[in-house]
């Protein structure tokens, strides 16, 4: 008797499953059409579907949102490493015309040429650590765009191994669009609270 009770209450999670399915396909359907046409033509049935079964158990959802809460906090980080270079060298331009200036309101008149003359020459130098300056601000935005290229190679890797369709590690910048189009539809059926509903299966 437990062995019928087992095998009805298999069948009757596999129905659940499979209307929880549906609903999540319809969803997707309804949202694709929001997109622009060229994505939607790529977003065949198939694809749809195996979308729609990676957000079963919810836990793509889980994984989408972790994923969006360590880009959230590693573009903050590199932010604020650029935002303190260029603070640093603001600070060192502004300590250079400040010294320029207090020598010159402190200097005697007949002396003032004298004196621009030797800012003149202090601030040759100065050009050259502006040129470095030049190329620490290029090297901190070259390394932004590798980390930040790193960060997108580790998103899809995860989302390929949580198998949700249509995620790969890729640069093919059509590819990438399609995959930012289908975390945008993830992220919208969780907004909805598709992923409500979980936990009736």
């Amino acid at each position: 008797m437990d062995r019928y009770a087992a095998a009805g209450d298999e069948a009757a999670d596999r129905a659940r499953q499979q209307e929880r399915h549906y609903q999540l396909l319809s969803a997707l359907q309804s949202l694709v059409k929001e997109l622009p046409s060229s994505f939607q033509q790529r977003l065949s049935y198939t694809t749809l579907s195996d979308l729609a079964l990676a957000l079963l158990d919810g836990t793509v959802f889980e994984i989408v949102q972790g994923l969006l809460e360590i880009q959230h906090l590693t573009e903050k980080s590199l932010y604020n490493q650029r935002l303190r270079l260029q603070n640093e060298h603001r600070v060192l331009r502004q300590t250079l015309r400040q010294k320029h200036l207090e020598a010159q309101q402190s200097c005697r008149p007949h002396n003032l040429p004298v004196l621009q003359a030797a800012q003149q020459r202090e601030l040759e130098p100065w050009q050259a650590m502006e040129h470095r300056i030049r190329e620490e601000q290029q090297a901190m935005d070259r390394k932004i765009v590798l980390e930040l290229d790193r960060k997108v190679a580790d998103q899809q890797s995860t989302l390929e191994k949580a198998g949700v369709a249509g995620f790969y590690v890729t640069t093919n910048p059509q590819e990438l669009t399609l995959q930012m189009n289908l975390l945008e539809l993830i992220r919208k059926l969780q907004q909805r609270g598709c992923q409500v509903g979980k936990a009736a299966l």
